[in-house]
């Protein structure tokens, strides 16, 4: 449905976006993901057209994105990062409104309002203002405005920032109905989590350029471990235990605090086995828990571990 391809934008010296490509297929949820600065949000603006790029093409249905009026651009429905709403008007006239600016009104308009207000939750708020809401109904109010002229592709810029876990909650319920009715989607986010929770393919960027594009089962295989053993033993175990734990099939690495231990293991499969191994070595455990691996250690191998400001 979109192919971005070979998309370069530079602000003097600085390449903000370096050879950026990727695809998002019909009905896919694609999530996007990087560091600050990456160059994400400078993506974003190229696809909907509020940005042009120094080089690189963006096809919507085989159609070309450009700055200014275009027919293709109906066909997104962006929902920023800022909150995009009108203090002064109701919820249902903020809508109107931005359904007016892609040529929907009449009794279409009132029609669609009152469907998205119901998608998102608001349906009884519909005459209040904006200012009368909290961060996470603005939020919200903001995926409604995105949605009012029933765009083929939703663009959401980081959603959830700044919203309480309920909120953040009804969002995501919100997102999760859409993509069950097919809606294609891009879902920025510095939460892991969502991404994990959402996407069928992820996107890794740093420094403008593309480091990992795949699915997130893909993404975790590039890991040397896929999942760990956490054990809190009764006693410290000796040196030769933790040498012959090493040469046991699956394990990865050991890692020894005291009494606890964190064993990083292939696959999750290789969990039960161990535990077995353990169990005739005499090795009693007071306290253990498996954990899998997760979308953030696969970002932070990939991305870096330094700060970013």
């Amino acid at each position: 449905m979109l192919e971005v391809s070979g998309v370069v934008k530079s602000y003097g010296t600085r390449r903000a976006v370096d050879g950026v490509s990727f695809t998002v297929e019909r009905g896919q949820t694609l999530g996007l993901i990087g560091p600050n600065g990456a160059g994400k949000s400078t993506t974003v603006s190229i696809i909907c057209g509020l940005l042009t790029a120094d080089a690189g093409s963006v096809m919507l249905d085989h159609s070309a994105i450009g700055v200014g009026a275009s027919p293709t651009k109906r066909k997104i429905g962006l929902v920023p990062q800022d909150l995009a709403l009108y203090e002064d008007l109701t919820a249902f006239e903020n809508l109107r409104l931005f359904a007016s600016l892609y040529g929907l009104s009449g009794k279409r308009s009132q029609e669609r309002a009152r469907e998205v207000l119901a998608l998102v939750n608001l349906a009884d708020r519909a005459s209040d203002r904006p200012s009368t809401f909290s961060g996470g109904m603005k939020r919200r109010l903001n995926i409604a405005a995105a949605l009012m002229h029933d765009p083929e592709l939703l663009i959401l810029d980081e959603p959830t920032v700044g919203v309480d876990p309920q909120s953040r909650n009804a969002i995501f319920e919100t997102l999760e109905k859409l993509k069950s009715l097919g809606c294609s989607m891009i879902y920025t986010s510095h939460y892991m989590e969502e991404v994990e929770r959402l996407a069928d393919r992820i996107v890794v960027i740093d420094h403008g350029k593309v480091l990992a594009d795949d699915t997130p089962t893909a993404l975790y295989r590039k890991l040397p471990a896929q999942a760990a053993l956490r054990l809190e033993l009764a006693h410290a175990p000796d040196e030769a235990l933790l040498t012959r734990m090493r040469a046991v099939e699956g394990v990865t690495s050991v890692a020894q605090n005291e009494r606890l231990l964190e064993v990083r293991l292939r696959e999750a499969d290789d969990a039960l086995p161990l535990a077995g191994w353990l169990a005739q070595q005499g090795v009693h455990a007071n306290h253990f828990q498996t954990a899998r691996t997760s979308l953030e250690e696969v970002f932070l191998n990939l991305t870096g571990r330094s700060l970013r400001d």
